[in-house]
């Protein structure tokens, strides 16, 4: 195993540029997860990882080897692709060998890591039928199973879980993440579902327009977003927006005018902001409460009853609309009028760039996010 080494990467397509200078650093034995919108550049960089693609410019390093002009074949680094790509006419095992036997390996040591990969993922009385006999969710692990008996420093993984159905997702999820813990070898997994990037990786990088928009664990890109895209594109339902005024600023806070309002928003340390140019403030949708009396108020457009919780869709007297979660037992109906407040805590405030002041949070959540970044060391 060993760690991976990004430097200046880029990557054009004639004059289209869709990687713009990527530096990363990734440790051994990280879970790591490539998450952004279609056309990030994502599944790019993961084929320049992979050899798939020739860089523009910039290297990249796997331990101490660099593999920047190296065929994919030498990279020792294994992909499992989004749609399997098995071999029809093969059975299980020999699906899982093949690669093995072209390089040369004696029989004896491809039996043995082809049913060590089978046992891990549990699909040793499969060994024997053809692809068409088996389940998508088979199906996947055994493209997964042929990436494990090549032991490589490095597994890359490009949406794998995408063909699948979504309860049957679920349980691949837990299932990645357990075969991580057990390998503990570096990974590589890209998706646009921040499901599975929030709860499959150690450290999430967010890419916006072939650029790193931020990267660190994901409670950190949840509770402290650098710039306005992470910070929408991160929560579901999304975070809330609402163009603000400022009126006033100091060293821990900062304090905006919203529809006649005045509202101040404690933040972390100094971040000028030009008090000509409106500002953004953003508030997840359960942090966003029904009041008697707030700094909002608007109508009930729709109501989503989820079980546990609501999703209230709500059109502002002023313009626009917020969603406000609530707890499942709510009252709250379409046409109903309300009010809405905005916890200055909960807030989160972004320049006219769409940087984001660094903000305080409370001890509880200030302690979840500064936990050491990277693969936790196993039990």
């Amino acid at each position: 195993m060993a760690d991976l080494r990004i430097s200046g990467l880029r990557k054009s397509f004639g004059a289209v540029g869709v990687l713009k200078g990527i530096d990363l650093e990734i440790r051994d034995g990280e879970f790591i997860s490539f998450l952004g919108p279609s056309g990030c550049g994502k599944s790019t960089l993961l084929r320049c990882i992979a050899g798939l693609e020739d860089l523009t410019d910039g290297t990249i390093t796997l331990g101490s080897r660099e593999i920047t002009g190296l065929p994919s074949a030498k990279r020792d680094i294994a992909m499992v692709f989004q749609n399997y790509a098995l071999y029809p006419h093969m059975n299980v095992r020999k699906n899982m060998a093949f690669g093995l036997s072209l390089n040369g390996m004696p029989a004896a040591e491809i039996e043995a890591r082809v049913k060590n990969a089978a046992e891990i993922l549990r699909i040793t009385d499969l060994l024997d039928r053809k692809p068409r006999q088996l389940s998508g969710g088979q199906r996947q692990r055994v493209a997964i199973g042929r990436a494990i008996v090549r032991q490589p420093q490095l597994f890359l993984l490009d949406e794998p879980l995408s063909n699948l159905d979504a309860s049957l997702r679920v349980t691949m999820r837990a299932e990645l993440s357990a075969l991580h813990d057990r390998l503990r070898v570096t990974m590589i997994y890209v998706t646009h579902d921040q499901v599975e990037a929030m709860t499959l990786s150690d450290r999430v990088v967010v890419l916006d327009k072939g650029r790193v928009a931020q990267f660190g664990r994901p409670l950190e890109l949840f509770h402290r977003p650098a710039t306005l895209f992470v910070a929408g594109f991160i929560g579901s339902p999304q975070m809330n927006f609402l163009t603000a005024k400022v009126e006033g600023q100091g060293a821990d806070s900062i304090t905006l005018s919203l529809n006649g309002v005045t509202l101040t928003i404690p933040t972390d340390g100094h971040h000028p902001v030009d008090p000509t140019r409106p500002v953004t403030l953003g508030i997840r949708p359960d942090r966003l409460e029904l009041a008697s009396e707030g700094q909002l108020s608007g109508t009930i457009r729709l109501a989503e009853r989820l079980g546990t919780e609501n999703h209230l869709h709500i059109d502002l007297a002023t313009g626009g609309s917020v969603v406000v979660i609530t707890d499942g037992t709510h009252p709250a109906r379409a046409r109903d009028k309300v009010q809405l407040r905005i916890p200055p805590s909960d807030a989160h405030v972004f320049d006219a760039e769409g940087k984001a002041l660094p903000r305080r949070l409370d001890a509880a959540t200030e302690a979840l996010i500064s936990e050491p970044d990277g693969p936790a060391e196993p039990a």
